[in-house]
């Protein structure tokens, strides 16, 4: 969608440090999000002078012609399927996003399967939070994130997850699972879950992992408060990435994330 109008959108503002959080349907990756919102102090700012923000995935799936609709309120129609998103335009919004604009995002129904008519205006900010269960999928996409967070959670509690999820959506139980085995599963195997390799931090159990949590609050307070200097904005490799992304030191006898490698963050606290 088309940058926002103005001098909102006018006014240079710095290029946000770009955050790409992935993982399986429920796996909990706007509960991360929310939750190092939540901790950084964000979530009680007003929308205009947040620092930090999330965006989601979802907000692009494409609108659907009337057929691909009745298919949907079935549960015979696959959102987890790479071609269920507007690509060109979570492409052509991010970058407007990366160079600092006010942009308007989609709205979408999820009881309806519909994109709404009425749009969110998203200001620029200094870190941005993209969630999906797709966003590393595709390459034009998955190089413009300067880190890349993987929510890794067990399938069973995923499903059960999504089953109270759909259900307060208004769907029947049997609706849920027979699209779980027919679309989501498969469409995980297939296609999420080889994008784990491209993650730079793994996060498993998602939220209950406050180690993994605490650490990205840690470095993304560090680039709010400019003491992180090496990833420079401007100098990026031909993807638009930083050539190195720095991660803030852990604690005495925690892993250590070097300079375009992933950690697998395990927490000592109670398992999932």
């Amino acid at each position: 969608m088309a940058s926002a109008g103005g001098t909102e959108s006018e006014r240079p503002h710095p290029k946000p440090f770009l955050i790409g959080v992935s993982g399986g349907t429920a796996s909990g990756k706007s509960t991360v999000c929310e939750k190092i919102m939540e901790l950084l102090g964000q979530n009680e700012v007003e929308r205009r002078q947040r620092k930090v923000l999330i965006l989601s995935q979802d907000s692009f799936y494409k609108v659907l012609t009337a057929e691909q609709q009745a298919k949907a309120l079935k549960g015979q129609y696959n959102f987890d399927h790479p071609d269920a998103f507007d690509n060109d335009l979570m492409h052509s919004t991010l970058k407007s996003i990366v160079e600092g604009k006010t942009v308007e995002v989609p709205t979408y129904d999820f009881v309806t399967h519909s994109r709404l008519a009425e749009t969110t205006v998203v200001y620029p900010a200094d870190v941005v939070l993209f969630e999906g269960i797709l966003v590393f999928y595709s390459q034009d996409i998955r190089d413009m994130f300067h880190l890349r967070l993987f929510v890794d959670t067990d399938s069973d509690v995923r499903l059960s997850r999504r089953v109270l999820r759909d259900m307060k959506r208004g769907r029947d139980l049997e609706q849920i699972l027979t699209q779980y085995t027919t679309f989501v599963k498969p469409a995980f195997e297939e296609f999420c879950l080889p994008t784990k390799k491209y993650a730079d931090v793994i996060i498993p159990r998602g939220v209950d992992n406050m180690v993994a949590i605490n650490l990205i609050v840690q470095h993304i307070q560090d680039i709010l408060n400019g003491d992180i200097c090496k990833w420079q904005r401007g100098a990026v490799n031909g993807h638009g990435r930083s050539s190195k992304r720095p991660f803030p030191e852990q604690p005495e006898g925690g892993a250590v994330l070097g300079a375009g490698k992933r950690s697998h963050l395990e927490s000592s606290s109670r398992p999932h």
